[in-house]
C-alpha cells in the first residue's frame, strides 16, 4: 500500500481484532470527527470483518477511501496462533550439542503437586531440531568455525521434511551474531522462498532458552502472519484505500508493516496494549497520576496500572500456557509488551454448576464470536456475563449495537432456569446476580494481587473502564476494590481501537553485555546504544515518525552480584561512561528500593542487558466536539435493574451522545451508547468533563446502605 497521500488524506482509522467482536474508531482532524463502529469477528478470516467494517464507517462518514491517511491495526491472530498450535512446520538449527535445551527448558515445575504434570509443547519437534557443528563462546571467540557444508545439509533436510520457515539460534549468539548470519545467507541462497529468524535478531540478549524459544516462535508465525497481512493490505487496496497501514506492537508502540512481517512475535499482545495506551492517553489529558485501566471485553478482561500517564512495561511474556493463568506453564518469549494482568471474565465467560460441589463457577471458557452468549440468537445455549446482564436489567434487548442486533431475553431466562436456578434451588434473578457477583469477585481479586505485587494500594487509584462489558460492571469493580471514582471515556465500547490511534510510533531494542559496573567495558557499551539509535531511528522513520521528534530513553537490566534475576534502571545518559558510575549505581540503588522496600550499598552490582526505549510523539484527538448530537433529549426514558445492594430499581436511561459537557446524573442510571451501557449504582453521582469522559463518584460504604 502506497505512504504517500493526497492533501485531503487526514482521516485515520484504528482496528481492534478481538476475540468476539472487531472495533473501529475513526477520526477525521479536518472535520473534527470521531466516528465509532463495532461487528463481530469473523475468526477463520478476520480481514472480513476489518473490511466490512471500515467501508461501513466511511459510508457512514461519507469519506471516500482515498481519504484516509492510513489504518492502525492490531490483531489477536498471533496469540491465537500459539494457543490453537495453528502455525506453520518450523524446522531449527542450533549449536551441536544443545539440539535439546528448548524442550528442557528452565527444569522448573509449575505446579509442584500435580503428578500428571503436562508441560508446555515445543513448536518445534525434536526430529525438525537439527544440529550444526561450530562454537563462540561468551565473550564471542570463535572456538570452533561453523561448519558451512553441515548448514547447507542440514537446512536441506529440513526443507525435505516440508518445513516452511526456519529458526537457527546458536550459543551465544547475543555475543556476537556472525555464526547465525553466516548460516542464514548459506540457507537463503539454498533455499530462497524460506522464512528465516535468526535469535541475535529477534531477542538479541542472554539466556539461551528464552532467545531460541522466541526465535522458535517467531518463526512457527511468520508465514501465517505474512499471508495475513499481505491479504489484507490487497483488500484494503481494492477498496481504493491508498494510505498507509500500521500495526500496534506488544509494547505499545505504532510499528510499520514491514517490522510486523519480519517480528510478528512482537505483536503478541497488539490488542489488549492498544486498551492501555487508550487509557494512559485519556489519564494524561484529565491529569489523573494514578490510574487502574480497566478491560472488558467478550472474551477476558484486561487490569493494567497506569502511573504519570504511562503503563508499566516488561520485557517477558508467556504464550500458549497449557494452564492460561498458570504462570511457568507457557513458552518464554522475549519481546516489550504492556504489563498488564488478564483473567477469563469476559462477556461471553460461561456460567456452569459443577458437577460434585454444586456451585457455581463462571469462565474461564467463553463462548466467543460464535456461537457467542444465548441472547445473541446465534446457537449459544449455555448462560454467559452478557446474558446475566440482560437478565438483570444492564442492557436493553432493543438497543444492543445500537439497536442493529436485537438481543433475546425471553431464550436467556429460559436457559438460566433449567441450567443454573433449578440446580442451585434459586429464582432466575438470583442466578443471574451470582454470575455477576462472582465474575466481579474474580476482576476484583485479580486486580488486587496485581496491584499488590507492585506495592500499590488500590484505593489511591481511579479506575478508567472501558470495552464491551467494562462500563457494566466498572462500579461494581470499583466498590470491590474500595476506589472512590469510575471515569469511562466516551466510545467506551471501542476504547482499545481509540488507541491504536493516539499511541505514539515506538519501538525497545535491546542488547547484551554482562559485567560489573565497574569493570563494564564502556566503548563497547557506547557502541552498542550507537546500534540501537540507528535502528530505532530507521523503524521509527519507517512507521511515520519525524526523525527529529525522537526521544531515546535508555535504561539497564541490573542486579547485585550472585542474584538470579534482574531489574530495569534508568540510565542518565544515553552515552554512558565511567564518568558516570555514581549516577548510575544511585539510579539502581533507588530502584531497588522502589520494589523490594530496601537496597544494599555495600554489594558489587553488574549489568546484564542494556535496553533503548524509543518513542516519537503520539496524535491527540479532540473528543470535545466528538458525536454532539444536537436538539435531542439526554433522557430516554426508564428501566428497572437490579443492584446487588439495592434490589430492583428504577433507573433514568440516557443517550450517551446526547450528553455534553457540564451535565450530571445521579444513579441509578444508565447511560447508553452504541457499544457499551454504563451502569451507575444508586447514591453514586456522575458529571460529563470537558473531554466527554463520564466521571462517577461513588458513594461510601455508609451513603451506599440501603
Amino acid at each position: 500500500m502506497s505512504a504517500t497521500f493526497g492533501q485531503n488524506a487526514t482521516a485515520r482509522i484504528g482496528v481492534d481484532v478481538g476475540g468476539t467482536f472487531t472495533d473501529f474508531v475513526l477520526h477525521d482532524p479536518t472535520r473534527n470527527m470521531v466516528a465509532t463502529g463495532k461487528r463481530l469477528t469473523t475468526p477463520d478470516d478476520p480481514s472480513e470483518a476489518i473490511i466490512a467494517g471500515i467501508a461501513r464507517l466511511l459510508e457512514e462518514t461519507g469519506l471516500p477511501p482515498g481519504a484516509l491517511h492510513s489504518v492502525v491495526h492490531g490483531t489477536t491472530l498471533v496469540t491465537n496462533t500459539i494457543i490453537e498450535r495453528t502455525g506453520c512446520k518450523v524446522g531449527l538449527l542450533t549449536t551441536e550439542g544443545f539440539r535439546d535445551s528448548i524442550e528442557i527448558g528452565k527444569e522448573t515445575r509449575y505446579d509442584l503437586y500435580d503428578l500428571f504434570l503436562e508441560p508446555a509443547p515445543t513448536l518445534v519437534p525434536r526430529a525438525l531440531r537439527l544440529e550444526v557443528p561450530g562454537r563462540l563462546d561468551v565473550h564471542g571467540t570463535e572456538l570452533k568455525p561453523l561448519d558451512e557444508a553441515a548448514v547447507r545439509r542440514q537446512a536441506d533436510a529440513l526443507v525435505a521434511q516440508g518445513v516452511e520457515a526456519i529458526a537457527i539460534g546458536f550459543m551465544h549468539a547475543w555475543r556476537d551474531p556472525r555464526h547465525e548470519r553466516r548460516a542464514a545467507d548459506i540457507v537463503r541462497a539454498a533455499h530462497p522462498g524460506i522464512a528465516i529468524t535468526l535469535s541475535s535478531s529477534v531477542a538479541p540478549e542472554i539466556r539461551e532458552f528464552e532467545r531460541i524459544s522466541t526465535a522458535c516462535a517467531n518463526a512457527y508465525v511468520q508465514p501465517r502472519m505474512l499471508r495475513y497481512l499481505d491479504r489484507l493490505e490487497a483488500r484494503l487496496a481494492e477498496m481504493g484505500v491508498t494510505g498507509a497501514l500500521y500495526v500496534m506492537l506488544s509494547g505499545g508502540g505504532i510499528a510499520s508493516v514491514q517490522e510486523a512481517k519480519d517480528y510478528p512475535i512482537r505483536l503478541i499482545e497488539s490488542g489488549p496494549a492498544a486498551g492501555a495506551m487508550a487509557a494512559s492517553w485519556l489519564a494524561k489529558q484529565s491529569g489523573l497520576d494514578h490510574v487502574v485501566s480497566y478491560d472488558m471485553g467478550g472474551t477476558t478482561a484486561k487490569m493494567c496500572l497506569i502511573e504519570n500517564g504511562a503503563p508499566d512495561r516488561k520485557f517477558e511474556f508467556e504464550a500458549g500456557r497449557v494452564r492460561r493463568f498458570q504462570k511457568g506453564s507457557g513458552l518464554p518469549l522475549k519481546v516489550s509488551v504492556v504489563d498488564m494482568i488478564e483473567i477469563g471474565a469476559g462477556g461471553g465467560s460461561i456460567a456452569r454448576v459443577e458437577e460434585g460441589s454444586g456451585l457455581m463457577k463462571v469462565g474461564p471458557r467463553s463462548a466467543g464470536a460464535k456461537p457467542g452468549p444465548i441472547c445473541y440468537g446465534r446457537g449459544g445455549t449455555e448462560p454467559t456475563v452478557t446474558d446475566s446482564d440482560l437478565v438483570l436489567g444492564r442492557l436493553d434487548p432493543s438497543y444492543f449495537l445500537g439497536g442493529e442486533m436485537a438481543l433475546d431475553l425471553d431464550a436467556v431466562k429460559r436457559a438460566v432456569t433449567d441450567r443454573l436456578a433449578t440446580s442451585l434451588n434459586v429464582t432466575p434473578d438470583d442466578a443471574a446476580l451470582g454470575i455477576r457477583r462472582i465474575v466481579d469477585e474474580t476482576m476484583a481479586a485479580a486486580t488486587r494481587m496485581h496491584l499488590a505485587e507492585k506495592g500499590r494500594d488500590p484505593r489511591r487509584y481511579t479506575l478508567i473502564a472501558f470495552g464491551g462489558a467494562g462500563p457494566v460492571h466498572a462500579c461494581d469493580l470499583a466498590r470491590l476494590l474500595k476506589m472512590k471514582r469510575v471515569v469511562v471515556p466516551l466510545g467506551a465500547g471501542v476504547a482499545s481501537a481509540l488507541g491504536f490511534l493516539v499511541a505514539p510510533p515506538a519501538t525497545d531494542l535491546v542488547r547484551s553485555l554482562v559485567g560489573r559496573i565497574e569493570r563494564i567495558d564502556w566503548p563497547k557499551v557506547a557502541e552498542l546504544y550507537a546500534e540501537m539509535v540507528e535502528e530505532a531511528r530507521a523503524l521509527l522513520t519507517g512507521a511515520g515518525a519525524d526523525p527529529s521528534t525522537i526521544v531515546f530513553r535508555p535504561a539497564a537490566d541490573m542486579r547485585y552480584v550472585g542474584q538470579g534475576f534482574e531489574i530495569p534502571v534508568p540510565l542518565p545518559t544515553l552515552t554512558p561512561t565511567a564518568a558516570d558510575l555514581p549516577a548510575i549505581r544511585e539510579s539502581f540503588l533507588a530502584s531497588y528500593r522502589e520494589r523490594f522496600g530496601r537496597a544494599l550499598d555495600e554489594l558489587p552490582i553488574e549489568a546484564m542487558t542494556w535496553r533503548l526505549a524509543a518513542a516519537a510523539p503520539g496524535r491527540d484527538i479532540d473528543m470535545k466536539g466528538a458525536n454532539i448530537i444536537e436538539g435531542r433529549t439526554a433522557r430516554r426514558g426508564t428501566r428497572r435493574a437490579l443492584f446487588e445492594t439495592h434490589g430492583w430499581q428504577d433507573c433514568a436511561v440516557y443517550d450517551r451522545y446526547a450528553l455534553g459537557p457540564g451535565a450530571t446524573l445521579a444513579g441509578p442510571a444508565l447511560v447508553e451508547e452504541r457499544e457499551s451501557t454504563c451502569a451507575i449504582p444508586p447514591g453514586a453521582t456522575a458529571v460529563v468533563d470537558a473531554f466527554r469522559n463520564l466521571v462517577i463518584d461513588l458513594p461510601t460504604p455508609q451513603e451506599a446502605t440501603p
